[in-house]
């Protein structure tokens, strides 16, 4: 059932009985970019994780959620490839907000020559919105879903700004978002997460560093509080060795066919990973296609991982009979259950030698 992992390769797997892949999860797909039948509502055999990005399909994503709640999951939030529709400064007009942050982007040599391509691309921007609009939108539709996620949010320092997002093919310009820019927009998202107490699903491309130093921003931060939510690096693409480190028992990661099928360095990703903190996702926007990428993944990490794969569902199994379905199965029970601050051992209690009194030790 498992066959090569290759780019089409999701397209050679067999899907299991309808019973196993009820236990599948796509942590992180993209459904309400492509129209949805309520045919194919009807038919998805697994559970999903649906992410917004922008503006346009927040409300897609809740009428979804609405409409098929005991196998979607909503995520709302903000996507870096966006951010720059943002504003940080209200007072800003359109025309200030976008030259300050495309044309005054320290990243971008010579921004005289491309004074042509930005007068060609700001008549099709946006007016920009306010960060506490966003916020404030960002909350309502979290309060509104009490299991909501936060997502799809995150950095990204590759992506350029399309001249115009909803056309195919899109045409890149030069300009790229300030990773300054980005990570301000992040950062309050991250915030209302931690209030919340939300789990995430971040996106991070070709920016290890600046993320690792975020996690240890929030964790010095947050203290316990950053623990109390899970956080999933989606189609992770971080080397095995930024993996190794165990700082933040509260990060996941997960994989998918469409993106980190493309390198052969997903496998090594699989094998440095702690077994407990991998899922899978299909980061597909087809739903009839989530099932396959996702099924397709789960194979791969069984394969890596050494993992036996369910023929049939039984149940109460004892942990070492347990396949990879449902060793999948309990890494998502535990991304959602969070609270990682209740799983850290205790500190054994140190001596202050500067309070020894008759023999005995305080201790602080």
């Amino acid at each position: 059932m498992c066959g090569d992992n290759t780019e089409e390769s999701y397209r050679k797997r067999t899907l299991p009985d309808a019973t196993i892949l009820s236990h599948v999860t796509d942590v992180h797909c993209h459904p309400t970019d492509s129209p949805i039948s309520q045919e194919q509502i009807d038919k998805l055999p697994i559970n999903i994780c649906t992410m917004a990005t922008r503006p346009a399909d927040q409300p897609l994503v809740k009428k979804l959620a609405e409409t098929c709640p005991e196998k979607v999951q909503p995520c709302f939030g903000y996507h870096p490839w966006f951010t720059h529709w943002i504003s940080l400064d209200s007072t800003l007009t359109k025309e200030a907000h976008f030259t300050k942050l495309l044309l005054g982007n320290p990243d971008l040599k010579e921004p005289q020559d491309f004074k042509d391509d930005f007068n060609r691309l700001l008549p099709l921007l946006p007016d920009p919105t306010p960060l506490e609009s966003i916020l404030s939108d960002l909350r309502r539709n979290l309060e509104a879903f009490p299991h909501a996620m936060v997502g799809e949010v995150g950095i990204d320092k590759q992506a350029r700004i399309a001249m115009d997002y909803e056309a195919y093919p899109r045409e890149l310009t030069p300009f790229t978002i300030p990773m300054e820019h980005q990570l301000a927009v992040l950062r309050a998202q991250l915030d209302l997460a931690i209030e919340l107490g939300r789990n995430v699903s971040l996106h991070s491309v070709k920016a290890p560093k600046p993320t690792l130093d975020l996690l240890d921003g929030l964790q010095e931060k947050y203290s316990d509080r950053w623990r109390r939510i899970s956080l999933d690096l989606h189609s992770c693409g971080f080397s095995p060795e930024t993996l190794k480190s165990k700082k933040h028992p509260n990060v996941f990661l997960s994989l998918s066919t469409a993106i980190n099928g493309r390198s052969p360095n997903h496998r090594a990703l699989i094998a440095a990973s702690a077994p407990n903190r991998i899922l899978v996702e299909s980061d597909i926007h087809e739903i009839d296609q989530c099932a396959y990428r996702t099924w397709d993944m789960a194979c791969t990490v069984a394969e890596v991982r050494g993992w036996t794969i369910e023929s049939s569902w039984e149940d109460n199994l004892q942990e070492s009979d347990w396949g990879a379905v449902r060793r999948l199965e309990e890494n998502w029970r535990l991304f959602r259950q969070a609270r990682h601050d209740e799983k850290l051992p205790k500190k054994k209690p140190r001596k202050n030698t500067a309070n020894i009194q008759g023999g005995q030790s305080e201790t602080v």
